[in-house]
């Protein structure tokens, strides 16, 4: 994902992410060097773009200040790029606490979340007692309704320790530099619109991690779909034009919850090891070993419906390489019976079986590959069976981890140019 909105920023005035917060996270590799994001979108490395956080993220103040201080480290120059919306809630430290008693209680039933505090932030934002940043402009109302939200979390937790008043000295001291980069997002971003400035927005997470799409409650707490969009951004669903989809070659899950297609990664010499092994799946956000399995056509076709995806991404197809056939999770089937939906009940889920068909892998290095006719056949013939399950058009394909290792079919193949439209 972080790879194609580097790429593509290179062509765009503003970069938006408006869901989740530092639960995301992207890796992108430019000349050996890896950039690895988790509030900033990565259109940051466009030094022409203007990044934005839409007023549907939620920002732990202390991890976005390093993550601008880390790049600038790397010689990337933000200054002055980015802008936070001042109706974006905060997370604060005893949220990510409070993440952690939450979890650890669940026992054996845990959700197998990051532990970035992100559902409790949520959960104070839809409480209607969450402190937005905004509110650190007026420093006063910030200190009554933090020392008013850091008592009710305290009654609510026992033995939950806050050192409020070091906490309201840290936030007094940033709270200058954080307003210098705070403004009205919805205002900013309909204005750029309206001069015909190219916006691109970068999703987070996953629709089957919707907290109303996904694989409840094995999901996160906002809504990475489509929808999102239109309220952590403020924009129109008809400024929308575009609507690209990111998958993997295969499948991965941090965390929790039900994974139909998943195969054995810890048996050595698995396809389950050679997936995690060769495709470094390894967590952004929490190092944690990513489970792994074969690309499963149903979760894929659910997502587009809810997205209505105009054209798709198939990253890390070069992982595939050096299997000898390739399985593609066609269809479920419950009790004998072929499954038309996604099951809302876990209970169903987990006894779906997959009907998988099998397709020749290929064993030649594909990294070097810049047109979709330099692949080798069989890895050709593998894209173009998951186009026609899908009924999307797959016109960017991943090959390799390095920034330019990476297919463009070209605009083709995209349905959201088939009215010969040239709005962004």
């Amino acid at each position: 994902k972080g790879k194609l909105v580097d790429m593509l920023s290179q062509d765009y005035d503003v970069c938006a992410r408006v869901a989740g917060g530092s639960n995301a996270g992207h890796t992108i590799v430019v000349e050996g060097k890896k950039y690895k994001f988790h509030l900033l979108p990565s259109g940051i490395l466009n030094e022409k773009a203007t990044c934005v956080v839409g007023n549907g993220v939620v920002i732990h103040i202390p991890s976005y200040l390093q993550e601008i201080e880390d790049l600038t480290k790397s010689g990337i120059d933000a200054e002055g790029r980015i802008l936070i919306s001042d109706r974006a809630h905060i997370v604060f430290d005893f949220h990510q606490q409070v993440d952690g008693l939450i979890e650890n209680k669940l026992g054996r039933n845990k959700i197998g979340t990051t532990k970035k505090g992100i559902g409790p932030a949520y959960a104070s934002k839809i409480s209607r007692n969450g402190i937005r940043i905004g509110d650190l402009q007026n420093f006063d109302f910030f200190e009554m309704r933090f020392r008013e939200l850091t008592a009710s979390h305290m009654r609510a937790f026992p033995g939950l320790e806050i050192d409020v008043e070091g906490q309201l000295a840290y936030y007094r001291s940033i709270a200058a530099r954080v307003g210098a980069m705070t403004t009205d997002t919805i205002e900013y971003t309909n204005d750029a619109y309206d001069m015909g400035k190219k916006i691109l927005i970068e999703g987070a997470n996953a629709t089957m991690l919707d907290i109303d799409f996904g694989t409840y409650p094995y999901v996160t707490s906002s809504n990475p779909s489509i929808g999102s969009v239109l309220t952590g951004l403020g924009v129109s669903p008809k400024k929308i034009h575009g609507i690209y989809g990111t998958t993997k070659a295969y499948c991965t899950r941090v965390g929790e919850g039900p994974f139909p297609t998943e195969l054995e990664r810890e048996v050595p010499g698995s396809i389950g090891e050679h997936l995690g092994v060769v495709g470094a799946e390894w967590g952004t956000t929490t190092g944690r070993s990513r489970r792994v399995g074969w690309l499963d056509i149903p979760q894929m076709k659910y997502s587009t419906l809810i997205n209505g995806f105009t054209s798709l991404n198939l990253t890390k197809l070069d992982v595939l390489t050096g299997l000898a056939e390739v399985k593609i999770g066609r269809a479920y089937k419950h009790k004998g019976k072929i499954v038309n939906t996604m099951p809302s009940c876990l209970k169903t889920m987990s006894e779906i079986e997959v009907i998988y068909e099998t397709v020749p892998g290929w064993s030649e290095d594909i990294s070097k590959a810049r047109n979709f006719e330099d692949l080798p056949v069989n890895a050709q013939r593998y894209v173009l069976r998951v186009q026609e399950l899908l009924g999307v058009p797959i016109r960017w394909i991943g090959c390799g981890p390095n920034r330019l290792d990476m297919i463009d079919r070209g605009e083709g193949w995209d349905l959201s140019n088939e009215d010969g439209s040239s709005t962004e």
